[in-house]
């Protein structure tokens, strides 16, 4: 089995390829979407296995839920043995936090503690391994999905924030440059009136 871990990458980060070192550029698959993440991971060494550029700009379900269901048979082949998913989290308009999460294997909740009353056994049609075999593919899809959702709206709204701050100083630039104009036209006014006053006592 051949240790290769894959990234798909909707952010860029450095320092997470630097805390693998121990693995070799070829032992780390990327899929990146954004064409900046490609333009700063391509030079490091590292195999960028495919570039959803695309993406970055139109989120699309189909595109993205091929790719999840690809990683799916890599990693039930064991040509797999880890996927991480990096991303930026929207949180609100002004805060976008940066989120690692593994995306294969799936890691269930740790179970909550044992309790005091029974519980019924149900029954379950299909069995509980036919759901499975249904749900968690859905819900790697879901999840990328989510992600790329999040990282596009961190996108729009760092855009927002700093269309707003652009906004914002062109109108002090404004402000400042209307006062500044008033004052010298102003002043234009007051040499031209002392030009006429001095002019016509002079006569």
């Amino acid at each position: 089995m051949i240790a290769t871990e894959v990234y798909v990458y909707l952010v860029s980060n450095s320092k997470t390829i630097e805390e693998y070192d121990r693995l070799s550029a070829e032992d780390i698959r990327l899929y990146i979407v954004g064409k900046k993440v490609f333009d700063a991971i391509r030079e490091s060494g590292y195999i960028v296995e495919r570039n959803f550029e695309g993406l970055a700009e139109k989120p699309d379900y189909t595109t993205i839920a091929e790719l999840a269901d690809s990683l799916i048979r890599e990693f039930e082949a064991k040509r797999l043995d880890r996927v991480e998913l990096i991303y930026h989290h929207f949180e609100s308009a002004g805060t976008q936090g940066l989120k690692r999460e593994t995306l294969l294997p799936i890691v269930l909740p740790k179970p909550q503690e044992k309790k005091t009353w029974s519980v019924p056994e149900y029954i379950v049609e299909p069995s509980r391994e036919d759901l499975l075999r249904v749900l968690i593919p859905k819900s790697v899809r879901l999840k990328l999905y989510t992600a790329l959702l999040d990282s596009n709206a961190s996108e729009h709204a760092v855009r927002m924030m700093s269309m707003q701050a652009a906004t914002e100083n062109a109108d002090n630039l404004i402000s400042t440059l209307t006062v500044e104009y008033n004052k010298s036209r102003q002043q234009a006014i007051t040499n031209e009136l002392l030009d006429i006053i001095g002019g016509t006592f002079g006569r």
